[in-house]
């Protein structure tokens, strides 16, 4: 079997490099392991946490290491299970609900009849959940002892698993963030989802009420909405997506408000069950308090690192005000040979970033005599998958202001390109920020289709150390792609920095400052 991906290489990011040879030979066994057990075990190295952390072993040679790894819930953590995979599965169904709605727009008669909630779950799951027994038996079948249970500390390199007392050299904590439930009078009298449930619910909601404007807020109410639900989103920042840019945000709130029914800037007070079996929600309004009833509630307000369930105190492990892992750029924390990345962490709550860091923690494991690696701190991109998708990576406009720096902002409509003609895209745009003595990028947003994969080529551009003139003129672009956009959008700034040369050499010509 190629020692791959359990075998999904198509998850790849999500599971394991292949094992390197000395491995596969001296793990021809099958372990298993007695969570009631009351002995000690002692390990080379524990891995708490088998989302990322996961893919550890296949990045560093540590065959002759005695490894255990513990997974409170199911292998592959949070991306894999209860987050990034099966929501763009939704999202994708989504999306094509939306494109035979909209059909119209391109003179083409299609209705869309249902969307079939139990094909899709099934779909969906069928695909995902056999995964977790497979990567069970894929670990211990190359020797690894896997807990499955919560791990906490009860001292310094000393933890129990449901009973299950484990002492070890080296630790490296990834155990990751958890759903924040709000502090909302009510809310705990009621049966309410998270990111966690929703996925798996029996029906799609009639009406879905959705508190928090953020990624999952988003992406979750878009599904929904294709899939026939009347969604309201209660958000307590005037716009929805409040961390991207200001521009951004406000478009794309713009855009969500033709999908769903949006009550922003104001904070619920209280949550309660209806007599009709029903659950309602008071927020405050300019009108007064209002109440907006529905028969599912998302509640999707931010996330919590899981320090606390592992106790990490007990091993004198320091953490900040907000409970996350202290680490510094090697992510050592406080105590010698124990290390801690992605979400629990909080740099940034995205697997692209926590499988980058994986790859440096497994380094320094054992850098063999070469220089430990230190955190990747080039501006990390992120998506929305929502309806329009956002794509960025860099700094917004205000963080660039904040900072002091000199710099030009740009916009180039869809509109402006031959496919956004194709599109009927009146509303989209990408937005470049960028450095004037440089000529480097700061940052670059893109709202409307395909945003995700258009910013990608911002990203490497930035990533090494590409000019705007470089990025423009260094490749060919197809015609008439809609990576054309990204074209235009930076021959646009080329443009706009010449002319302000212009201007501003003008301007000294005739003995005006300034």
């Amino acid at each position: 079997m190629q020692a791959s991906c359990f075998p999904l290489s198509p998850l790849r990011s999500c599971f394991p490099r292949p094992l390197s040879a000395v491995m596969r030979k001296q793990s021809a066994r099958l372990r298993t392991v007695n969570n009631d057990s009351t002995e000690s075990s002692h390990y080379d190295l524990v891995i708490i946490g088998a989302g990322s952390g996961n893919t550890i072993p296949g990045a560093v040679d540590i065959s002759d290491w005695r490894v255990a790894i513990i997974e409170a819930s199911k292998m592959g953590g949070t991306c894999l299970n209860r987050g990034c995979i099966p929501s763009k599965i939704l999202v994708y169904t989504a999306d094509v609900a939306d494109t035979v709605r909209h059909a119209s727009n391109y003179n083409i008669d299609a209705t869309l009849n249902a969307v079939d909630w139990q094909a899709v779950k099934q779909r969906l799951w069928s695909r995902i959940d056999p995964i977790h027994d497979r990567g069970l038996h894929y670990r211990r079948k190359h020797g690894f002892d896997v807990y499955e249970g919560t791990a906490r500390f009860t001292g310094p390199k000393q933890i129990e698993v449901d009973g299950a007392k484990i002492t070890a050299d080296r630790f490296v904590i990834s155990a990751g963030a958890r759903v924040a439930i709000p502090d909302i009078a009510g809310l705990d009298t009621v049966a309410y989802e998270t990111s966690d449930t929703i996925m798996r619910i029996d029906e799609v909601p009639k009406h879905l009420i959705v508190l928090g404007g953020g990624f999952i807020a988003t992406e979750l109410g878009h599904v929904f909405a294709a899939y026939g639900s009347k969604v309201t989103i209660i958000g307590r920042r005037d716009v929805l997506l409040p961390a991207e840019d200001a521009e951004i945000a406000a478009a794309f709130t713009v855009a969500a408000s033709t999908w769903a029914d949006l009550i922003l800037g104001a904070e619920p007070t209280r949550v309660f069950a209806t007599d009709t079996g029903g659950i309602a929600v008071e927020v405050p309004g300019r009108g007064g308090m209002q109440t907006v009833e529905g028969d599912c509630l998302l509640v999707a307000t931010g996330r919590t690192p899981n320090s606390d369930m592992l106790n990490v105190a007990a091993a004198g492990v320091a953490v900040n005000d907000h409970g996350y892992i202290a680490v510094d750029d090697n992510y050592s924390t406080n105590i010698d040979s124990i290390w801690a990345f992605g979400d629990i962490v909080g740099f940034h709550q995205l697997k692209h970033t926590a499988n980058i860091e994986a790859r440096i923690v497994a380094h320094n494991l054992r850098p063999n005599g070469n220089a430990l690696q230190s955190r990747d701190r080039r501006p990390a991109p992120h998506a929305v998958f929502s309806t329009p998708q956002v794509g960025a990576v860099g700094m917004t406009e205000t963080q660039a202001q904040a900072k002091g720096a000199d710099y030009v902002a740009i916009t180039h409509e869809y509109s402006n390109t031959a496919y956004g003609w194709a599109l009927e895209d009146t509303t989209s745009f990408a937005k470049l920020i960028v450095d004037r003595s440089t000529r480097l990028l700061l940052g670059a947003h893109i709202v409307g289709p395909q945003a995700a994969n258009l910013v990608q080529l911002l990203v490497q551009g930035m990533h090494l150390g590409a000019t705007i003139d470089e990025l423009a003129s260094g490749q060919i672009y197809i015609h008439p792609a809609l990576t054309e956009l990204v074209e235009q959008a930076l021959l646009k700034a080329i443009d706009t920095l010449a002319t302000l040369e212009e201007r501003l050499t003008g301007s000294s010509e005739n003995g005006v400052s300034g």
